[in-house]
């Protein structure tokens, strides 16, 4: 009669054991929550194995605590690996409290552990085998399936977010290549060329040059802070602004700059500011008005070598609700200046040594290529550029606006 009941013992320890982990699967299968499949993987290990603390660790060198119960709050949320072997027990400290734990049971998936388990209520019963002792082997298994399930979610999860960020890039970088002009103008009065190089997918950095009328054209050159979605989406928001403002409105550039200020606080909230530098040229009478919000002051280059640095402004777009001062730069250009706008992603790009291209170099540049078309004069400095970096990489975007007034 022991013997029948000894195997009727096992076989409802059996019959438990598969059921346990046939529930657990479906929950897997039914795409519970994660918290729904801890509820079940605790209550099979606390109401039916009688398991009386417990600690389970995953993740990868440093260990976050997935499910604890048993012991008190405040113990490690997060653990060393090396700790769990530290010793044969096992303890964690809570402020004044310490709870100990007699096993620590790894879970492995390709012969790397990928969980830690710790319990603590080995030798509870003296006189009766410890749970954790008898079911080893289960509850390896259960919380194998368990963990690698979670992973799996997250791994979909994290596949899903970057794909998502992926289109996010995609549709960025494509509305960036709107902004941007398609062609620059080469005529009898002007000769344009442009370099633009997005130190990520996309970039903040942004240029442009626009026939107001017969006489008179608008060029511009602005850099958002910070980088990726967030500043090319300001950046299109202040670009169809600011090209609406020249098509619909007439004013003076002090006015628009106060305008556009008006935008990029509403747009970006205080979160981020734009720094530019927007200039107008009338071929008639050869002037040349702008206003440097900020921005790197372009080079104005003429046949003499002379050379100015375009500096008069206020500072960047966003930074205040009103604009403390503003500065009107205004000046009559001979024939054949040149005019090169850029981003500080340029002049600060740096060498192995640490040091910067800066403006000496970029000045320099211009002045011994001044007498090349613009389109041969932007290759110039970009292979200066890099001749200079070295192997250093580019740790932000790179835009050159080259504009010669003939």
């Amino acid at each position: 009669m022991a013997g029948i009941s000894r195997l009727t013992e096992k076989l409802k320890q059996r019959d438990f054991k598969l059921n346990a982990l046939l529930e657990i699967t479906k929950a897997i299968n039914a795409n519970l929550p994660v918290g729904d499949l801890l509820a079940e993987y605790e209550s099979v290990l606390r109401e039916e194995l009688s398991i009386e603390k417990l600690m389970l660790y995953t993740g990868d060198s440093k260990w976050t605590c997935l499910l604890a119960y048993g012991v008190p709050d405040g113990l490690s949320d997060e653990i060393q690996e090396e700790s769990f072997f530290r010793q044969k027990n096992i303890s964690l400290y809570s402020g004044q409290e310490t709870e100990s734990f007699d096993i620590v049971i790894p879970i492995y998936q390709d012969e790397r552990p990928i969980a830690y388990l710790l319990v603590g209520d080995v030798g509870e019963q003296e006189l009766r085998m410890s749970p954790v002792i008898k079911h080893m082997r289960f509850i390896e298994t259960l919380t194998n399936v368990l963990v690698v399930a979670i992973q799996n979610r997250n791994l979909v999860q994290e596949n899903m977010r970057q794909e998502l960020v992926k289109k996010e890039l995609e549709l960025a970088a494509e509305m960036q290549a709107i902004l941007l002009p398609h062609s620059l103008p080469k005529t009898g009065h002007y000769e344009v060329s442009a370099v633009y190089k997005a130190h990520q997918q996309v970039g903040g950095d942004y240029y442009d040059f626009l026939q107001l009328n017969d006489d008179e054209v608008m060029f511009c050159m602005a850099d958002v802070s910070g980088k990726g979605v967030s500043a090319a989406f300001l950046m299109s928001n202040f670009q169809a602004y600011l090209r609406s403002i020249f098509s619909y409105k007439k004013g003076e550039l002090k006015d628009i700059v106060v305008e556009l200020n008006d935008r990029v606080m509403h747009s970006a909230m205080g979160e981020k500011y734009i720094t530019l530098f927007l200039g107008t040229y009338n071929k008639s009478t050869r002037k040349l008005q702008y206003i440097n919000c900020g921005h790197n002051p372009p080079v104005l280059a003429d046949a003499n070598g002379y050379t100015q640095l375009l500096k008069l402004g206020s500072i960047g777009l966003g930074m205040f609700e009103e604009i403390p001062k503003i500065a009107m730069g205004e000046l009559t250009i001979s024939a054949n200046s040149l005019v090169v706008c850029y981003t500080d992603g340029l002049v600060e790009t740096e060498n192995e040594l640490a040091q910067e291209f800066g403006m000496e170099q970029l000045e320099k540049i211009i002045l011994s290529n001044f007498s090349n078309p613009v389109t041969l004069i932007n290759t110039k400095i970009v292979d200066a550029l890099n001749l200079f970096k070295g192997s250093m990489p580019f740790t932000d975007d790179l835009a050159i606006l080259s504009c010669r007034f003939l």
